[in-house]
């Protein structure tokens, strides 16, 4: 809103092209009121007056140009010529037709159909259209609350280019449907209008089946006004969606001008011709970082695929391809095959088995300021997870210098929090209860309690041969699978020792079935490796077991000198007892660690407890409860004697005789020296009363315990202390991070680009950063 007298039209101009810069549609509302108006108005301002020669001066300024006004770029002007007239006018903001911010859905976005009716009809009919009516005066009975979308050139080329106008006119006006234009609609008004333009690109087949209509001169006339009616691009579900026929940049998005609208009806192009004669298109999809969907057609490709947020899905029906929707918020392709090649294409249309894998694209290129600053990623399990400019430089660091390569780097787990303190007057500090207790207040019924292995966290990512893998991963290093760690860095320093682990990994899964019950080429696993040792080799020699060693040998010679005194009868009252169990303490601290660690000479003598099926190709496996997990990933041990099945329990949390039963085991676990449990809600993701409950609780046992907070934590003056640990960052953060890990995976399951994946990977690890007690 730009306050100024500008009456001048050098002094518009520049505000009109301010406008055009931006892409806005310029308005004017023009003051043109009585001289003397002016003049006594001026003559009452405090701040300071103006002669009344200047007023006279811009009056005939204003005067002498405003018959022109209206042709100098203003999309609308406005003069108010009274002070009656500017008392009664308003102002009110209205948002532009291409704003839908408000309707969210869902939809089945509908790519470009050039003409095939029994096409279009066969699509409607497979996402859940009732298509009745005749051909000439369709009815068309939409999925309960859900609308069609149709992404433009419905004509040329096609058998029956009004039968498809007629049913799309249809449902528009019916409101089951909406339409953005495409270019050929565009040219067809143009013909329908009386314009002279080529018929070119099945346009005169679009022209001759017009013709053959009933009434055609009236039925030509409603075509043009329904195009006519069409605009370039709708914004929709609170800016989440995008739809365009030939796309649109972000910074275009929302606006209205002749560049925009030209830019979503042709794409943008650099002025040449390729071989076949068709202009040469830059590829803005593959530099697009913008937050919303952009779902748009124009351009056949032989798949729909998910490119740095945006997918095309004019899949070249009419050119003997299909037919393809995208369903809109679920991101399901669904499509159906052409009938046979209704026009050959000029530039051909590689069949599956002749089209070239890409090495490499655009949207594999990782930007640095697609990580640095502070930054916002929508999840679908939290709205939104806000990563700090200062954490994401200290994940910068890691990422750059230790992790493996990204485009293997698909996914990270979260941490997890520990069970609520147990209360005063118990000898322990964690104990089963009081996650069970916490699961119960979520609204919770059944929680799966799984034995927690004391490995080291790994992410196993595998594929069923290196050729999958290259193609999938459109990675080059001959590579089968990774394993990496919870930060990103690769879980063995020798490549051969990974690349056996993975190709038992991969057998083991072959044999089981689960590549072809999952119709996937790859999969990724998340796992516990053991021995800790294997990971952990330098942390016990220069930590644990330091610790040890010194405490014994001075704890062993101060007992030793208090057995001296007391035997030459000096009193020593509770200070023996103090030592002897500080001694004990001690030699509990060497037993709690070291059966955790064994010698592993040859990859025989590793444990891979897999415990996640998290995704496959298309699919994140969070909508599986965790007992299939448990149950699918079991199937794995009998093929190989490193791999092993996690116990577990099913707790029904209203039946005190099965809570009991949990403790009991957990009891039964931890004394014989296991590191305690894993309590999960059956289903992953769970909203309780004040929003998404922690995915996960672990309840470790009182040994396993000093090994995390010292030999003497135990002691009763110590673990009273340590009541007092706060959960709430720790659990906000786990919260956070497993938002962020199942995000990242479903984009690369859903086929995504590497930088919208890496957005959510790296965001785990800056929020590892973050001030949290790493004890808890």
């Amino acid at each position: 809103m730009i306050d100024a007298t500008s009456v001048r039209p050098e002094d518009r101009r520049e505000l009109v092209e301010l406008a055009r810069e931006h892409e806005c549609l310029a308005v004017a509302i023009v003051l043109d009121v009585p001289a003397q108006v002016a003049i006594d108005r001026n003559a009452a301002r405090t701040d300071r007056k103006l002669g009344a020669w200047v007023v006279n001066q811009q009056r005939r300024a204003l005067r002498g140009g405003l018959r022109a006004i209206r042709r100098e770029g203003f999309s609308r002007v406005t003069i108010l010529d009274s002070e009656a007239a500017i008392d009664a006018a308003s102002v009110v903001r209205r948002p532009l037709w291409n704003d839908r911010r408000g309707e969210s859905g869902p939809f089945d976005i509908i790519g470009d159909i050039h003409g095939c009716y029994d096409e279009l009809v066969a699509l409607l009919g497979r996402l859940g259209y009732e298509v009745g009516g005749t051909r000439e005066s369709p009815e068309v009975t939409p999925p309960e609350g859900r609308r069609a979308l149709f992404l433009g050139d419905l004509v040329d080329r096609g058998p029956d280019a009004p039968g498809v106008l007629r049913l799309v006119m249809a449902m528009v006006r019916a409101g089951a449907a909406l339409c953005v234009v495409g270019n050929h609609e565009a040219k067809l008004e143009k013909k329908l209008r009386g314009r002279d333009v080529k018929l070119r690109h099945g346009l005169a087949e679009t022209v001759e089946q017009l013709a053959r209509e009933p009434e055609p001169e009236r039925f030509a006339a409603e075509v043009a006004d329904f195009i006519s009616g069409l605009i370039s691009h709708y914004i929709l579900d609170g800016g989440r969606l995008v739809v365009a026929h030939a796309g649109i940049k972000e910074a275009l998005q929302g606006r209205a001008s002749g560049r925009v609208r030209a830019f979503c009806l042709y794409g943008e192009t650099s002025g040449e011709v390729d071989e076949y004669g068709l202009p040469v298109r830059h590829a803005w999809a593959e530099e697009y970082r913008g937050p919303a969907l952009v779902v748009y057609g124009h351009t056949p490709v032989l798949e729909a695929s998910f490119i740095n947020n945006t997918i095309c899905v004019d899949t070249g029906c009419v050119f003997g391809g299909k037919l393809s929707a995208l369903r809109y918020p679920e991101r399901e392709l669904v499509d159906v095959p052409a009938a046979r090649v209704y026009y050959e294409p000029t530039r051909p249309l590689l069949r599956p088995e002749a089209a070239p894998v890409p090495a490499r694209r655009g949207d594999d290129l990782i930007d640095i300021k697609d990580v640095t600053g502070k930054r916002t990623v929508e999840t679908r399990v939290l709205p939104k997870v806000t990563i700090r400019e200062e954490n994401a430089v200290a994940a910068l660091e890691v990422m750059s210098r230790f992790a493996i390569d990204p485009r293997w780097l698909v996914y990270l787990p979260p941490t997890m929090s520990p069970s609520a303190t147990a209360p005063e007057g118990t000898p322990l500090l964690e104990r089963p209860h009081e996650a069970l207790d916490y699961f119960a207040g979520q609204g919770v019924r059944e929680v799966v309690c799984e034995e927690k292995h004391m490995g080291s966290r790994a992410v196993v990512v595998v594929a069923r041969s290196r050729e999958a893998a290259a193609r999938r991963f459109r990675v080059e290093d001959g590579k089968q699978g990774v394993v990496y760690t919870r930060t990103g860095r690769p879980f063995f320093g020798d490549a051969a020792r990974e690349a056996a682990l993975i190709a038992r990994v991969a057998a083991a899964c072959e044999a089981a079935g689960l590549f072809e019950s999952l119709s996937s080429e790859w999969l990724c696993l998340d796992a516990e490796l053991m021995p800790w040792s294997l990971k952990a080799r330098d942390l016990l020699r220069h930590h644990y077991a330091a610790v040890g060693a010194a405490a014994g040998v001075s704890l062993a010679r101060s007992v030793d000198a208090l057995a001296a005194a007391a035997a030459r009868g000096v009193e020593l009252g509770e200070v023996g007892e103090r030592f002897a169990a500080r001694r004990s303490m001690i030699d509990r601290y060497g037993a709690a660690w070291r059966r955790y660690c064994w010698e592993t000479p040859t990859l025989d003598e590793l444990r891979l407890a897999p415990f996640h099926l998290l995704a496959s190709e298309g699919r994140l496996h969070s909508d599986r409860d965790h007992v299939w997990h448990m149950e699918t990933l079991a199937t794995l041990a009998p093929h190989d004697p490193i791999l092993v099945a996690t116990p577990y329990r099913v707790v029904d949390l209203d039946d005190e005789a099965a809570r009991a039963d949990a403790i009991a085991w957990w009891e039964a676990l931890t004394a014989a020296g296991g590191e305690g449990m894993v309590i999960k809600p059956r289903q992953w993701i769970v909203r309780g009363p004040r929003g998404v409950c922690q995915p996960a609780i672990k309840c470790r046992g009182p040994e396993y315990l000093r090994i995390i907070y010292g030999p003497e934590y135990s002691a009763p003056e110590n673990i009273e202390r340590l009541r007092s640990r706060g959960l709430g960052g720790k659990r906000s953060l786990a919260l956070r991070e497993f938002a962020l890990g199942l995000e990242g995976l479903a984009r690369f399951a859903e086929g995504d680009s590497l930088w919208r994946v890496h957005e959510c990977v790296f965001g785990v690890l800056a929020l590892e950063s973050e001030p949290v007690d790493p004890r808890l």
